[in-house]
């Protein structure tokens, strides 16, 4: 039985990037992850902006794990889901 690797786990430290352009580069990589698969990232800052936007957009398909509250540094860790049922599901659609 052969067990596929798994690739590492891209890490985005925002306190690298301009300001403007923080919030797309990781929409792009969060975009582009597959199910099952996560990033990490780093800031200088708690990100309830960054999570209120991954709420709106992607509602239960990401999980948002907090691997590190500041106040110097927060580490998160987010990973794709599969994408839920528009409906509530009773009807099996």
């Amino acid at each position: 039985m052969t067990v596929a690797a798994t690739p590492a786990a891209e890490v985005i430290d925002v306190r690298l990037i301009a300001p403007q352009e923080r919030h797309a580069r990781i929409f792009e990589t969060f975009q582009a992850l597959p199910v099952g698969n996560w990033f990490y990232l780093l800031s200088d800052h708690e990100p309830l902006p960054l999570r209120q936007q991954f709420e709106a957009q992607w509602p239960g398909q990401f999980d948002w794990e907090a691997l590190e509250t500041g106040p110097a540094q927060w580490r998160l860790r987010i990973s794709r889901k599969p994408a839920g049922k528009s409906c509530c599901g009773c009807c099996g659609g």
